[in-house]
């Protein structure tokens, strides 16, 4: 019994760091889907955010979002939200601690890639420069969306002829059988 009761709590041991490594930001969701911009301020009457929110709401904008896959995060005051929708405390808290961000009362702009990267990175003042279109430059000029817009190239084959529509009063042909597979050669007997 002693000697079981030692087993589990070394199992356990062992495996509560591991579980507790399993990360449950928010970011990790996304992560491979979407680019995350996160936008953390101190007030929700900061420039930084008003001046994000105002080019957000531009149908135009919002149009380019959506291309580029992109998910925006906003904590105002420690109180979090996800494309507008309220997040819960724990979220919220759970986006600052994976983006190993110190304390600080100065605005911050963040765009993670797809890959989990940090690919833009702004603070204080710095935070006041970044607007869409920086961002847009930014996303466009990762190799990850070159890939993406050339699948997108490919998907969209042009237009094939149109393929010529029997007669009336003839009977459709079968496509042909394909053929065979030829026998592999065969070992001589020695």
């Amino acid at each position: 019994m002693l000697i079981r009761s030692l087993t589990l709590t070394t199992l356990l041991a062992l495996a509560g760091p591991l579980l507790a490594a399993d990360g449950d930001s928010p970011l990790d969701i996304d992560k491979g889907r979407a680019r995350p911009l996160i936008v953390i301020t101190s007030s929700t009457i900061d420039p930084v955010w008003l001046g994000l929110k105002k080019s957000l709401d531009d149908p135009a904008n919002k149009e380019g979002l959506a291309q580029r896959n992109i998910r925006v995060y906003s904590v105002l005051n420690m109180s979090g939200q996800l494309d507008g929708k309220d997040m819960g405390q724990q979220d919220t808290m759970a986006l600052i601690r994976s983006l190993k961000l110190g304390a600080g009362a100065l605005p911050k702009v963040i765009l993670v890639g797809k890959d989990g990267e940090k690919k833009l990175e702004s603070s204080g003042d710095e935070s006041k420069t970044v607007d869409l279109k920086k961002i847009f430059e930014t996303i466009d000029a990762m190799p990850m969306a070159e890939k993406e817009a050339a699948a997108a190239a490919a998907a969209t084959p042009p237009p094939a002829a149109a393929e010529p529509a029997a007669a009336k009063g003839t009977k459709a042909t079968k496509p042909a059988k394909p053929a065979k597979p030829i026998k592999p050669p065969e070992m001589p007997d020695d």
